[in-house]
């Protein structure tokens, strides 16, 4: 526990100016950030006597070694800052909100030439509109299919749609007049996108002026004896009736506006925001949060603003947004809302009528929220403690393992050999902190010798962290013994390019050097933090390997165990017998679940890696040739098979294609021999290469 006092700044050192500021820990890692009218005042604050701290800044400010700040011009930039730093070094201290699940919206690709309406969760893309989010992705499918009969916008994928474009014949919805096809050119484009932004217009609220066009069409019509199409335009009416019925009527004067409500108690806080576009109300979605920092009503909705807008330009942040409490600084707020819309926002709270209704509903449902999410918190934090207990009583461990790392090797017949590393921290899968080897230090299937690098590749890195920070001092008594084959003691430095990176399950893949850490930004380190328990995926020689490799390091205080598929067995380092757990034990399902995890993001790699390299190319091999200049060339002799047959200066007709480069395609094509032309084993017909497949 460090003493504020010992890093306290001299009072003329800190700036009366507005400005961001932030306190990190003695390996230099920001464990809080704040922002302030005022730096001088604010930051004295939390250098006042200790006791009369709330106890959460008091545990920040004792476990900070260090506090730095930036000075801004004004409070708005104070406000953006504090959130790009909060989103960048993600401090313990700060209140963050998390979502309880992935909303899906409905959403319109304004960036292709052909819009598409679809179905989208995660993360907003540039150039895409977006209307929500729904409780659920059925009732967005349900919205569309009534509004296509008005705004027939295509839904196909790429793939759907350059197939038709290629056959000349349109899906089903074309045939059925719930797709204008464009993909066979029935609407130009310009005619399509028109489409898709009158179903922007009539999602975001305006709604009036497409029904009173289809009734003044119908009576038209019908006044011309067009019976049939006055019948169809009727029809077509109703459906956007019903369309507008799915959402209820909130508001009666088309208010544009966010409500979000907070309830909370000492420890958490749940939020509820409910998103009324045309005075109805179009999405709902719900956040919970632990208060890690003391904070208030007005500070949690200040976070919530942060977090809900800190994306978000023009027409997704609403003309207004009431709220339960006002932030303490709502003049700058309301600023930097406004700067984010283009145009005035008002942020208040609702004080009567229907507005002030609404907002009670929505009170209403962020108290069973939070009622709701203590219940099941309360459910899982018992079994999770309860299994941590047994793993710990189970393998003699001191204290319970609140991190557990899990390691997997995956292979198919000794190809592609690679590891995954999965990390539990509190009986929960921490995805961010998932890591994935390639095996590089030999060819061929050997799991055990696998294991072996891979143990000593993470923990060497641990480490150079350690000492990076000057946490790691040897001693005689601690000096880690030699590293078979390095001729030197001591952690050995790593070679470049063999560290893992990070893959969450949603990314594709992507290399598996890790570049070196930058020196105290603040950041996390990717392999900052050890394990209580290593688990490795297997039995008695898997876990004498990892050992082996934690032992030649001089790390002895972090547990080993591995867990057999066969019998479902926990094996422990220099046991002859392994220890059983109750099939019903809350300890096994843990470790079970860890090793399932493992294995599953280990496969996950291989299985990538080997389609990676069935899809490769003989053109991967030519220096300084780009994937353009690739494609390039392969859509111009129409495949790989063609490409090899032409010669230098037909390649050198391609755009881009200098004769150097010539050169080195046909050198490269060359030196490769034609795999066995393929068999259609039905006939014994032999099957041409024609596509731009690798050959």
């Amino acid at each position: 526990m460090a003493d504020p006092s010992s890093y306290r700044p001299k009072p003329g050192q800190i700036p009366d100016s507005p400005g961001v500021y932030k306190f990190r820990d003695e390996h230099r890692r920001v464990i809080y950030v704040g922002k302030a009218k005022n730096l001088r005042q604010r930051v004295a604050n939390y250098f006042q006597d200790l006791a009369n701290l709330h106890p959460r800044t008091r545990t920040m400010v004792t476990t900070a070694a260090s506090v730095e700040w930036t000075v801004v011009s004004t409070e708005v930039e104070a406000l953006q800052l504090e959130y790009s730093w909060i989103k960048e070094f993600d401090p313990r201290f700060n209140v963050k909100y998390r979502d309880d699940k992935s909303y899906p919206y409905l959403a319109v690709t304004l960036n292709e030439e052909f819009p598409r309406v679809q179905v989208m969760r995660g993360a907003k893309k540039k150039g895409v509109r977006y209307f929500g989010p729904y409780g659920h992705a059925w009732a967005i499918r349900e919205t569309v299919d009534l509004m296509l009969r008005v705004f027939p916008v295509r839904t196909c994928s790429a793939g759907v749609f350059k197939n038709a474009a290629r056959t000349g014949r349109p899906c089903l919805l074309g045939y059925i007049g719930k797709c204008s096809a464009p993909c066979v050119g029935r609407v130009t484009p310009e005619e399509h996108r028109e489409l898709a932004e009158d179903f922007c217009d009539f999602m975001a609220g305006r709604t009036g002026t497409y029904i009173r066009r289809l009734e003044k069409d119908m009576m038209q019509a019908a006044e011309e004896m067009e019976y049939e199409r006055a019948a169809r335009l009727r029809d077509d009416a109703e459906a956007l009736k019903r369309a507008m019925e799915k959402s209820a009527v909130v508001l009666a004067d088309a208010t544009d506006a966010d409500l979000i409500a907070v309830a909370e108690d000492e420890l958490e806080a749940a939020l509820q925001i409910f998103h009324v576009r045309g005075g109805r109300v179009r999405g709902q979605r719900g956040w919970v949060t632990d208060k890690v920092e003391a904070v208030d009503t007005s500070g949690l909705v200040e976070h919530a603003l942060q977090q809900l807008y800190g994306e978000e330009r023009g027409d997704a942040v609403p003309k207004e947004v009431l709220v339960p409490a006002l932030p303490e600084d709502a003049e700058a707020v309301s600023q930097w809302l406004a700067e984010r819309r283009g145009s005035q926002v008002s942020l208040r709270i609702p004080q009567r009528g229907d507005k002030k209704d609404l907002m009670v509903t929505v009170q209403r449902n962020a108290q069973q929220a939070l009622g709701l999410h203590k219940t099941k918190r309360a459910s899982d934090l018992t079994t999770r403690s309860r299994a941590l207990e047994e793993i710990a009583e189970a393998l003699g461990l001191d204290t319970a393992p609140l991190r557990i790392e899990c390691y997997d090797i995956s292979h198919l017949q000794g190809d592609d050999v690679v590891a995954s590393m999965v990390v539990f921290e509190d009986g929960l899968a921490r995805k961010s902190e998932y890591r994935r080897f390639q095996i590089k230090g030999f060819e061929g299937q050997d799991d055990v010798r696998s294991m072996h690098e891979v143990i000593g590749r993470r923990f060497k890195r641990y480490l150079q962290d350690k000492e990076r920070t000057g946490e790691w001092e040897e001693t005689p008594e601690t000096a880690p013994a030699s590293v078979p084959g390095s001729g030197s003691t001591g952690p050995a430095p790593l070679p470049a390019a063999t560290g893992p990176v990070p893959a969450p399950p949603h990314t594709a893949a992507s290399p598996d050097d890790e570049p070196e850490p930058r020196e105290d930004d603040g950041r996390p380190k990717r392999f900052a933090y050890p394990p209580q328990l290593v688990v490795v995926d297997g039995g008695q020689p898997q876990v004498a390997a990892a050992k082996r490799a934690l032992d030649e390091l001089g790390i002895d205080d972090i547990a080993v165990c591995g867990l057999a598929k066969r019998l479902e067995e926990v094996w422990l380092p220099d046991d002859d017998d392994p220890v059983v757990l109750p099939r019903s034990s809350e300890g096994l399902y843990l470790l079970q679940r860890v090793r399932d995890e493992a294995h599953r993001f280990a496969i996950t790699y291989q299985r990538a890696k080997r389609a990676k390299r069935i899809r490769s190319s003989p053109l991967d091999d030519v220096t300084g040739l780009g994937e353009t200049r690739k494609q390039a060339l392969v859509k111009h002799f129409g495949s790989v098979k063609k490409l090899r047959q032409a010669t230098i200066d037909e390649i050198c007709e391609v755009p881009g294609i200098g004769r150097r480069t010539a050169e080195s395609v046909a050198a490269a094509l060359a030196s490769t021999a034609p795999a066995a032309p393929a068999v259609n084993t039905a006939t014994g017909e032999i099957i041409e290469e024609d596509d731009g497949g690798s050959s």
